[in-house]
C-alpha cells in the first residue's frame, strides 16, 4: 500500500471512528424540579416570563394527568418510580398497613420507616445501581433509607432551607470532580400558600410571581456554572389546587358514631377503617349521606383510578366533589385551598416544561400521563427501567431525534454517600 493509501485508510478509519463516537451522546445529565401544588393555569394568571422561556426554548405539555388520590407523597412516588399508587404503595400522606401493623403520617413524621418504600425501587437508586451517582435537595423520600440506599448526596428535609441553598448544593453536585448525572429538587410552594389563601385569591398573584422569579434565579445559576446548554431541565409538580370554602363542609359526627371507626386519611377521600363488626353499619350510615360526598367499598372503587389493590387502601373510601371538605366536624377547621380530588378534574393537574439537549425547541404537546415522566428520565440517563405504568412512546415526540441509544451497564464500586446538614447563609439573589 502507498503512502498515500496508507494515509488515506488511516483518515477514514479516523472518520468512521469519530462518527461511531458522535452516535453515542455524551453521559446525559438530568435535573427534576417539582414545585408542589404549582397548577396548570398557573402559568397564564399573571406573568411569568422564566416558565415562558422555558417553553420558548424547550417544550411544554399542556396536560398533565397525575395519579389518584392527588396528593403529594403518592405523586411524588409516581414521578420517580412510574407507577400508580396502588403499585408503588405510597397511597396517601397518611396510611396504614394492617400487614404491618403500622401507620405513616406527615403529622407525626413516622415517614421514615424504610417498609413504606419498599414496595417500588425509586430512579436515583436504580441509577447508582448502574454506576452513577445521584443528588437530592428535600425530594420527598430522598432522606429515607429504601432497599438499604440513600441518594449519593442528599440534604435532610428541613423547609426552613431557602430555594437558593437548595439550588447552591444542586449546582456543586453537579459540578463536583465526581458530577451527579441525576439532580432532584423540591419547593413546597406554592402548594403551602394556596392551601392558606385559596387558588382563586388574588393574592396567589404575587407567590406565583415569586415561584417565576426563583425559576429564573435557577436558570441563571445553571448559566453561571456552564450547565444550562448541557444539562436536561424538567420543571413539574404532584398535583394543582383547588378552592373550598366554610359553606361545603361535610361532617361525618352528623352520620355516624366517631367510636365505630378511624379516620386513617382526611379530606378529600377520607380513608375509614370501620372496627371490627361495625362495617356493614358504618357503610350504611355513610353510602347516601350528603349528595356530594361519594362512599365506595373497597372492592367497588373505579379501576380508572387504579387505587383498591393494594393493603393500605382502606376497607371504605369517602370521596368528596371538587371544592367540598369531608371532616368529622368543624372544630378541625378547614383550609381555603385543597386537592387530593379526581385525579380527572383540570384543577388537579399540574405542569410539565423541559429544556435541553435531549429535548426540542419552542413544541407544545397536548397530554401526557405523569407516569411517563419515569421511563423518559430512564432513557435520558441511559439506564433500564424497572416495571412501571407509563410509557415512553407516549412522550418520545418530546425529544429531538437522535441515533439510537445503546443502554450500557457498567460496573464499578459503590458510590460513598454523605449526609448534608443545611446551616442558614446570607442569600445572594432575589
Amino acid at each position: 500500500m502507498t503512502s498515500k493509501l496508507l494515509c488515506a485508510a488511516f483518515i477514514l478509519a479516523a472518520l468512521t471512528l469519530s462518527i461511531t463516537f458522535s452516535l453515542q451522546p455524551d453521559q446525559q445529565k438530568v435535573l427534576l424540579v417539582s414545585f408542589d401544588g404549582f397548577r396548570w393555569d398557573y402559568l397564564y394568571r399573571v406573568p411569568t416570563p422564566h416558565f415562558h422561556y422555558v417553553m420558548k426554548y424547550g417544550v411544554h405539555v399542556k396536560q398533565v394527568t397525575n395519579i389518584f388520590i392527588t396528593k403529594t407523597y403518592p405523586n411524588h412516588y409516581t414521578l420517580v418510580t412510574g407507577l400508580f399508587a396502588e403499585n408503588h404503595g405510597i397511597v396517601a400522606n397518611d396510611m396504614f398497613d394492617p400487614i404491618l401493623n403500622k401507620s405513616f403520617s406527615l403529622d407525626t413524621m413516622n415517614i421514615y420507616d424504610s417498609e413504606f418504600w419498599e414496595e417500588a425501587t425509586p430512579i436515583w437508586i436504580t441509577n447508582q445501581k448502574a454506576g452513577h451517582t445521584s443528588g437530592a435537595a428535600m425530594w420527598p423520600g430522598t432522606d429515607v433509607k429504601i432497599h438499604e440506599s440513600f441518594p449519593t448526596h442528599y440534604m435532610l428535609y428541613n423547609e426552613s432551607v431557602s430555594f437558593e441553598e437548595r439550588v447552591a448544593k444542586i449546582i456543586e453536585w453537579f459540578t463536583s470532580k465526581e458530577p451527579i448525572n441525576l439532580g432532584l429538587l423540591y419547593w413546597e410552594d406554592p402548594d403551602d400558600m394556596g392551601h392558606h389563601l385559596g387558588p382563586d385569591s388574588p393574592l396567589m398573584g404575587p407567590v406565583i410571581s415569586d415561584i417565576d422569579n426563583k425559576l429564573g434565579y435557577l436558570i441563571q445559576m445553571l448559566k453561571k456554572a456552564n450547565l444550562w446548554n448541557t444539562l436536561n431541565l424538567i420543571i413539574t409538580s404532584d398535583h394543582g389546587m383547588t378552592q373550598c370554602s366554610e359553606e361545603r363542609v361535610i361532617e361525618l359526627d352528623q352520620y355516624l358514631d366517631k367510636e365505630h371507626y378511624l379516620l386513617i386519611d382526611q379530606s378529600p377521600v377520607a380513608a375509614i377503617l370501620p372496627k371490627e363488626g361495625k362495617f356493614d353499619e358504618v357503610y350504611e350510615a355513610l353510602a347516601h349521606a350528603h349528595p356530594n360526598m361519594t362512599v365506595y367499598k373497597k372492592e367497588e372503587i373505579p379501576e380508572r383510578w387504579h387505587y383498591k389493590y393494594n393493603t393500605r387502601v382502606q376497607p371504605i373510601i369517602a370521596v368528596a366533589d371538587e371544592g367540598w371538605y369531608i371532616l368529622q366536624n368543624k372544630s378541625e377547621g378547614l383550609m381555603l385551598g385543597n386537592h387530593g380530588y379526581d385525579n380527572a378534574l383540570a384543577e388537579m393537574h399540574p405542569i410539565f416544561l423541559a429544556h435541553g439537549p435531549a429535548f426540542r425547541k419552542n413544541f407544545t404537546k397536548a397530554a401526557m400521563n405523569a407516569t411517563d415522566l419515569y421511563p423518559l428520565l430512564c432513557h435520558l440517563l441511559g439506564i433500564p427501567a424497572l416495571p412501571h405504568n407509563g410509557s415512553l412512546s407516549s412522550v418520545q415526540d418530546l425529544l429531538r431525534p437522535t441515533a439510537p441509544r445503546t443502554v450500557t451497564h457498567t460496573q464499578s464500586p459503590p458510590p460513598h454517600h454523605d449526609t448534608y446538614c443545611p446551616v442558614k447563609y446570607q442569600q445572594v439573589f432575589t
